[in-house]
């Protein structure tokens, strides 16, 4: 009988340890677990900002008061391509940042001919464009962009203040590539 009684006591004991060490590993996956969503939660928000579109400028592929996610790490290794939806400190007015699509790269020459965009020579396709542009909004011209420069257009030329008025922008002005549309929800993905 002691035998018997030593055996489930120690049973017993081992019970209660064994209850105590499955307690601790949960609580040190809860732990970890919170600590991977705080460290992911830091990331985010150093690779991303968010920005809130506002106006009509890139109408329709971005509409006022929808929400984007802009990759703030997207040109530390690779340049701003043609065609990219880009955010950018606003260089007539500080601390303003815009959104725009990137028209023209370093060292190209951008015309204006009849409102449609010519990029050294050749007529720029633009299927994104809702509409043609007024002749009163988008007159003839040419600009040259220089090294590290841009020429960024809105989608919706006829309402778009751009580098048309307040010339290119430098490469250092750039925040990043818009990488997703988040808010609304039934809008979510990755505006072309």
């Amino acid at each position: 009988i002691s035998v018997i009684m030593k055996t489930t006591f120690l049973d017993y004991i081992n019970q209660k340890q064994d209850t105590g060490y499955h307690q601790r590993k949960h609580i040190t996956i809860l732990y970890l677990a919170c600590a991977a969503f705080v460290l992911f939660g830091v990331l985010i928000s150093v690779m991303t900002k968010q920005f809130i579109v506002d106006g009509y400028s890139m109408s329709p592929t971005l509409k006022s008061g929808q929400y984007l996610a802009v990759n703030r790490l997207a040109y530390q290794s690779n340049l701003p391509e043609r065609g990219d939806l880009i955010v950018f400190q606003l260089p007539v007015t500080s601390g303003r940042d815009v959104v725009k699509r990137v028209i023209a790269l370093p060292g190209e020459t951008i015309e204006f001919r009849s409102t449609q965009v010519y990029i050294n020579g050749r007529l720029l396709d633009e299927p994104y464009l809702p509409d043609s542009c007024d002749r009163d909004n988008c007159p003839d011209g040419i600009w040259q962009t220089g090294e590290d420069e841009y020429f960024v257009l809105g989608d919706n030329r006829n309402q778009s203040i751009d580098s048309r008025f307040f010339g290119v922008i430098h490469a250092d002005t750039i925040i990043g590539e818009v990488m997703l549309r988040y808010y609304p929800f039934s809008e979510f993905g990755y505006p072309d």
